[in-house]
């Protein structure tokens, strides 16, 4: 009997359908051990030596691991293929006191049958340099967390932390706020005018681009009205038509960043919960006749490169659904950023003869919308380029010059896929000739401003710590999750915005720690723990420059210099029933609520309601923004639980004007619609449309 050790029970009932009856399959359930949680586990005193121990509540798992492994003629350690997955075989392989000078170690990409026995057949030694690489990384974590957070709860209050890629994070999002309320917005004039060909009858619009051939600007209203008094009488004349082609180009394949940031931005999905989605569809989901199967490719990946044997199935599949003209000559290549692991694929179907119609069945509606976002944008990817007819029109109008640009779709290429992404707009301009004298029917003068930096959402914050080369892909989610729990940073409106508290960290990091929450440096530190991982750096070197360098005495400092830090609670309008106190603002797992500020004497609560000033249908009641039990956001009835109306979007103040049910927001392709909730209906209105509001 074999014994192969993995890390979740949903991977290894899947894997356990693809060996034989000679192979037992148990699941470590993640780390067994790691350094202590109650102190640092870490000796500054020899080389930095972790102190590791047995994970509380997984001394049964291994206790159950150590009887199987002495039954067992060989064990292979198949935890997933990253360094964390290369730290737990290690680990598991010294607790099991396995031979670790002998091949163990299976690795495989996806989680399928051909790939499995293809690992379990070339099984290889444990690679110490990325072991290496994850212990240096969870030291330098630890030496940050476990000595600064200590600082801030004596100097600030209990419970809070300063992880080293999490104050970074903070960090832009203080900056970016900063830059918002320092924003002084410019006032600007757009003209357009609305003409007529003279032949065909046919009206189009064009907008104010030059004077005499310099590009104009229009700063007010003042101006804005010269160049009206100064068209008006003039004749609109076409100078130039301007014919080309245009190409969009598809998006490469997922990596984990880029899937994080499109499940956010078309699904609505947080980090937390794509990864969630993503984890199953990997490890396995039954797809009917019993058959269990990893739909995915392995998750935690920054490389964009895909097998060879993925793109000919593709390929195949592209030519035989769509036909010959929507497959390039030659395979598209997508590079990667600079450090990616290439040894791993981008995310992508395990199958994509697997398309999501036929198994939409066996999936949830989350497992269903992921999988088929990941489907498209692999087949996306491999299929030519949408092509578009470009025709640019100039018109002369006196020493100002109009501009007309319109464009339609010649050639859908990977558009054809249908995938609910934002597609260009066609715009049909009339059949025109130059030379052609064009009627002015009207001029419209629009006053605008320009607008600040807009707050990181999730996809935006991820989008730039990726740019910037802060974290790992694995990272990202629990970032996120950490930054909002601890109180640094709210979400309003999707968009994260620092607390009082949240600015206070950063200014205190800046002040003392500023290599740790340094943006170049923290980048230089990823890159030297990826050095690690290619054998070209050494691990205890880089924490002994890290912490002798400087951290020992930027700590010695702090401890001396830092002053006590009283942050005046944002107190409420509202009072408390029970002693009449005024309410305060606190922060907990689920966001912000009220609370009596007298706690623990008085432990009164109460949530923040999110009024959407749209009645219910139902009872008439008012509809509020609510959260569920996995903290999705979604919309229901404040008489709850007497009425159970709800929604998961947005409401609006409109009703369907086909069938006068209740009307909603809805994203689709990076647009606004207006969406009936009235299944049978179903209407969908690129605008609100313009009904009788409910009342």
């Amino acid at each position: 009997m074999n014994l192969v050790i993995v890390e979740s029970p949903t991977k290894a009932r899947t894997i356990k359908k693809f060996l034989s009856n000679n192979f037992k399959v148990i699941a470590s359930q993640g780390h067994l051990i790691d350094l202590p949680r109650s102190k640092l586990g870490v000796d500054l005193e020899n080389d930095f030596e972790p102190s590791y121990i047995t994970i509380r509540g997984k001394g049964k798992i291994l206790k159950e691991l150590k009887e199987a492994a002495k039954k067992t003629k060989r064990i292979f350690l198949a935890a997933d293929p990253d360094r964390e997955g290369e730290a737990i075989c290690w680990h598991i392989g010294n607790a099991l006191k396995i031979n670790l000078s002998d091949p163990c170690r299976v690795e495989f990409n996806e989680i399928t049958k051909t790939a499995v026995k293809e690992a379990f057949k070339n099984p290889r030694l444990i690679d110490y340099n990325r072991v290496d690489a994850q212990q240096a990384r969870r030291v330098l974590d630890r030496l940050v967390g476990y000595q600064i957070s200590p600082l801030l709860w004596r100097k600030i209050k209990s419970g809070l932390s300063a992880g080293r890629v999490q104050s970074v994070a903070v960090r832009l999002i203080c900056e970016r706020e900063e830059e918002i309320k320092r924003f002084v917005p410019d006032e600007y004039w757009s003209l357009e005018a609305l003409l007529e060909n003279n032949l065909s009858k046919d009206r189009f619009k064009a907008v104010l681009d030059r004077y005499k051939n310099k590009k104009i600007e229009l700063k007010n209203n003042t101006q804005a009205e010269e160049v009206i008094t100064a068209v008006t009488n003039e004749k609109f004349i076409i100078s130039q038509i301007t014919r080309s082609e245009r190409k969009r180009k598809p998006w490469p394949p997922f990596i984990t960043s880029t899937l994080q940031q499109e499940a956010s931005s078309r699904l609505g999905f947080t980090s937390r919960r794509t990864m969630s989605i993503a984890q199953q569809l990997y490890e396995g989901i039954n797809i009917g006749s019993g058959e269990t199967v990893g739909l995915i490719t392995y998750i935690r990946t920054d490389s964009a490169r895909i097998s060879v044997q993925a793109q000919e199935e593709a390929r195949s599949l592209i030519t035989g659904k769509f036909g010959p003209d929507y497959l390039p000559e030659r395979p598209p290549l997508y590079k990667s950023r600079k450090g990616a692991q290439e040894a791993h694929e981008a995310i992508r179907p395990t199958s994509v003869l697997r398309e999501p119609a036929l198994i939409k069945q066996y999936l949830s509606r989350d497992q269903n919308r992921l999988y088929k976002l990941i489907w498209n944008r692999l087949m996306a990817s491999q299929m030519n380029p949408a092509v578009y007819d470009q025709v640019r029109i100039n018109i002369a109008a006196g020493d100002y010059i109009f501009k007309a640009t319109g464009s339609t779709l010649r050639f859908s290429g990977f558009l054809i896929l249908n995938q609910d992404q934002e597609e260009d707009k066609e715009i049909v301009l009339p059949d025109l000739q130059e030379g052609q004298e064009l009627t002015l029917l009207e001029l419209f003068p629009e006053q605008h401003f320009t607008q600040p930096p807009p707050r990181f959402n999730e996809a935006s914050l991820i989008k730039m710590l990726e740019e910037k080369g802060i974290g790992r892909p694995s990272t990202y989610s629990p970032i996120i999750e950490t930054i909002q729990s601890r109180g640094y940073v709210v979400k309003e409106n999707k968009a994260f915005v620092p607390t009082e508290l949240g600015f206070v960290i950063v200014e205190l990091m800046i002040s003392y720690f500023p290599e740790v929450i340094d943006i170049d440096f923290t980048v230089r530190m990823e890159q030297q723990l990826d050095e690690i991982e290619e054998g070209k750096r050494e691990w205890l070197k880089v924490l002994k420059d890290f912490y002798d360098g400087y951290f020992k005495e930027r700590l010695a400092v702090a401890e001396q210099k830092i002053e006590k830090v009283e942050i005046a609670p944002e107190t409420s309008d509202e009072t408390c029933p029970n002693c009449g106190k005024n309410l305060i603002y606190k922060h907990g797992r689920f966001g912000r609520f009220l609370a009596c500020p007298a706690y623990p004497e008085c432990k009164f609560t109460k949530r923040i309601v999110k009024e959407t000033g749209v009645a219910c249908p139902l009872d008439g009641g008012m509809i509020i923004e609510r959260k569920s039990k996995k903290g999705r956001t979604f919309y229901g009835c404040s008489n709850y639980p007497k009425c159970t109306f709800s929604v998961w979007n947005k409401p609006l103040h409109t009703r369907c004007p086909q069938c006068g049910s209740l009307m909603t927001e809805k994203i689709k392709g990076g647009n606004k619609l207006a969406y009936c909730t009235n299944k049978e209906c179903g209407r969908e209105e690129s605008e609100p449309p313009h009904t009788a509001a409910i009342e």
